[in-house]
């Protein structure tokens, strides 16, 4: 029960579902989500620690980056389903067109600048 509860958590904020649907896509870097995101990295680094807790998301440190990517073939089957239902659903809705549009945006920019415009700030 305790899975199935932490997965329910972890899908109840639309910042994570959003993060969930940008992972389609691939692996990034928490500074190409906090950039599509347009949040405080602190604020990024709770989603993601709620939604690595879930087990939604697999993350890997790489020097001083940190990068998440949806969880392999090997992940629960609850977890499976519950992001191939959150991908299948959210789709197409105007938030997720408009992040998808965003990220192309986003993954011209080499993460090292990303990470130094938001350190800035």
């Amino acid at each position: 029960m305790r899975e199935v509860l932490d997965i329910a958590k972890a899908l109840a904020d639309g910042n994570r579902l959003r993060v969930l649907a940008a992972l389609g896509g691939g692996e990034l870097c928490v500074c190409q989500i906090v950039a599509l995101l347009q949040l405080a990295p602190s604020t990024v680094s709770k989603h993601m620690a709620i939604l690595r807790q879930a087990r939604l998301v697999e993350g890997r440190k790489e020097g001083r980056w940190m990068y998440y990517r949806l969880p392999d073939r090997k992940a629960p089957k609850p977890v499976k389903e519950a992001v191939a239902w959150v991908r299948r659903h959210l789709a197409q809705t105007p938030q997720i067109v408009q992040d998808g549009k965003e990220l192309q945006r986003i993954l011209s920019m080499a993460p090292e600048e990303l990470c130094k415009g938001q350190c800035k700030s």
